[in-house]
């Protein structure tokens, strides 16, 4: 019975310990440390954060925690690619689907948001396309879009039928025109009576969501099958239409075509608007503005010469712009330098996670490549930052500290054939290592013994033998060489 018990105490503490591990994998954290903190603590008399006591916290950390949250939401893709012209082609060729449902469904959300308000009813089509952004079914979203168009032109029905049943770019932008045509004649009448309630009000708001994304969708078209001018165009008019409207982030579009253009003094421009500390920032803008200073310097950038002669003030500039970069997104490197293979980006971001890395070299590796020498400065300097930052979750250099949610959420918006990129890479404690093998190797001891006592037990004497024997060997040399008289007197005391 005591044999038994062991047997199933150990198993026990086996089986705790594979989940200690798999949670600490995971999650980053000991599930046993975790459960410590927030729960035993405060019934042991620990100090909880949030209690009175604490409420005197410096606005410096109430200002670290908001900027935590902020960080870890999650964006829309400002360049994310046409479902039914990109993505879904990427699925008939490969089989793979590189789109998680996790993603498609934040942009369901975003659908119904922008596209949608509570007076859809009184109008039979926005009605149907109300309950179409609803549908998981994407053949059932585009049957409602057709049903809708056989009512009335209506401009969000043409918008999905461009986003998914388009296979062609050039498809997608004929579909986009037809909805332009359909959401100006609704902006224009929802603009006129907005001030007329509440309802007019709901109602110009989405007509205003609607039309700004069907012309920042037309200038990606033009942007995509080489009108980047006309692309350029199209994003200023509608940035300067509507000045206000920053959650689309369309002056990122904007930089990614002025780079295909290599207006590098109209880039300089924009990055001076936007990359301000009020401001938030993102992979684009701290990348871009490291381009444009590594482009100053990296055509005639040497790694020997700079040991022998040190940085001069430009490259010094150019490195450090690398470091900031850097720190706000530490994945962005490996993809540009091609250390990690690139997938199609997701439909929605994290900052400073994988998921904006991926989106960020997917559009901007080709301009990376473009200015000579600017990876081989990239290559050379860019993991001098971690040295800044020894303690990324703790504490920053010029940014708020690395969050750490980054990796569970980038889970969710990347597809499971992708491997995640972690920051900082977490290596498993070697108490954890060593309490698993310990404990693994007393499980295995106690089966064997429960099913073969006799044979266990003549091993365990042919070990104990074996273990000792040096022992027995040292004292019988002791033996042999102290006199028999004072070896007797010893043993007496």
């Amino acid at each position: 019975t005591c044999a038994v018990r062991v047997n199933h105490w150990t198993i026990s503490v086996f089986l705790s310990q594979i989940f200690e591990w798999w949670y600490f994998r995971k999650y980053g954290t000991s599930f046993i440390e975790q459960v410590s903190v927030s729960h035993l603590r405060p019934l042991l008399g620990g100090v909880d954060s949030s209690s009175p006591s604490n409420s005197n916290t410096s606005n410096g950390e109430a200002d670290s925690n908001r900027q935590s949250v902020s960080e870890c939401k999650v964006w829309r893709n400002p360049l994310n690619l046409f479902r039914g012209a990109e993505y879904n082609r990427y699925t008939w060729v490969t089989g793979r689907e590189p789109l998680t449902y996790y993603d498609m469904n934040l942009s369901a959300q975003d659908h119904q948001t922008f596209f949608t308000c509570d007076s859809d009813h009184l109008r039979p089509a926005d009605a149907i396309m109300q309950k179409a952004w609803r549908e998981r079914n994407p053949q059932a979203r585009i049957s409602a879009a057709h049903e809708a168009l056989e009512l009335e032109d209506c401009a969000t029905a043409y918008i999905l039928l461009a986003e998914e049943e388009a296979t062609t770019i050039m498809e997608a932008e004929r579909l986009f025109k037809q909805a332009l045509k359909a959401g100006e004649g609704c902006y224009r009448r929802s603009q006129q009576l907005q001030h007329h309630g509440t309802q007019y009000e709901a109602q110009h708001r989405r007509d205003t969501n609607v039309l700004v994304y069907i012309k920042r969708r037309l200038a990606m078209c033009s942007r995509k099958l080489g009108r980047t001018r006309e692309a350029v165009k199209m994003m200023r008019d509608l940035m300067k239409e509507f000045p206000l409207l920053s959650m689309f982030n369309i002056h990122e579009n904007l930089l990614e075509s002025l780079l295909e253009l290599q207006n590098y003094a109209d880039v300089q421009a924009v990055l001076a608007k936007y990359d301000d500390i009020s401001l938030p920032k993102s992979a684009t803008i701290c990348y871009t503005a490291a381009l444009l200073k590594a482009r100053a310097v990296s055509d005639k950038f040497s790694p020997e010469a700079a040991s022998r002669r040190g940085l001069s003030t430009a490259e010094m500039n150019a490195v450090e712009a690398i470091h900031r970069a850097v720190e706000f997104n530490p994945h962005v490197p490996k993809y540009l330098l091609e250390m990690k293979s690139l997938i199609l980006p997701p439909e929605h971001i994290l900052k400073r996670g994988d998921s904006e890395a991926i989106a960020y070299a997917f559009f901007h590796l080709q301009h990376w490549k473009r200015v000579e020498g600017a990876l081989n400065l990239l290559h050379c300097t860019w993991e001098g930052t971690f040295r800044m930052i020894p303690y990324p979750l703790e504490k920053g250099h010029l940014f708020y500290p690395y969050p750490v949610c980054t990796e569970t959420a980038d889970r969710e918006l990347l597809p499971m054939f992708h491997e995640v990129s972690v920051y900082p890479k977490k290596e498993l404690p070697f108490f954890i290592l060593f309490t698993a093998g310990l404990c693994s190797f007393t499980a295995m001891l106690a089966l064997l013994t429960h099913q073969f006592p006799e044979l266990m037990g003549v091993f365990a004497k042919a070990f104990l033998s074996t273990l000792f024997a040096p022992l027995n060997f040292i004292m019988e040399k002791v033996e042999s060489i102290l006199p028999s008289s004072l070896w007797h007197q010893l043993t007496r005391i």
